[in-house]
């Protein structure tokens, strides 16, 4: 199913209205990179109000359309497995750049064999690598 049809069905399935906004804001995320809650305001200058975004955001967050990525206490947003494939994160400390982890089926493996291992079945998991990037170490 295409993500904007899935937005919609998730709308619509907790009994929330498909709007122009929400679908404009969703868009904003759709094959992006994590963005922070002040590049989607900037992006939507003119679209959406700065209140619509947060409240827009909030529900995205409530029905996991969306998810934070932690850089330290700050974060970013992005869209969660059910929109994309899922994957890890590389994060600079410097420069704040988030590199997406997909090469990551040994990863995976691992994370099964730990969670068997102490007698949990795996239900979800966030992997963050933090560092400098390459960038970064040159400067």
């Amino acid at each position: 199913m295409e993500p904007k049809q899935l937005l919609i069905k998730m709308l619509r399935e907790n009994n929330h209205s498909v709007t122009h906004t929400r679908e404009f804001v969703f868009s904003l995320l759709v094959d992006k990179e994590p963005q922070t809650i002040a590049e989607l305001a900037k992006a939507s200058v003119g679209k959406v109000n700065r209140a619509s975004l947060y409240r827009i955001i909030e529900l995205f967050e409530q029905l996991h359309i969306v998810q934070r990525v932690y850089i330290g206490w700050k974060y970013k947003l992005e869209l969660t497995d059910t929109f994309q494939r899922h994957h890890h994160h590389i994060t600079c400390k410097n420069c704040e750049k988030i590199i997406p982890i997909t090469e990551d089926e040994a990863v995976e493996g691992l994370i099964v064999h730990l969670a068997r291992a102490h007698g949990v079945v795996p239900t979800g998991h966030v992997l963050e690598i933090q560092g400098i990037c390459s960038h970064c170490q040159t400067i």
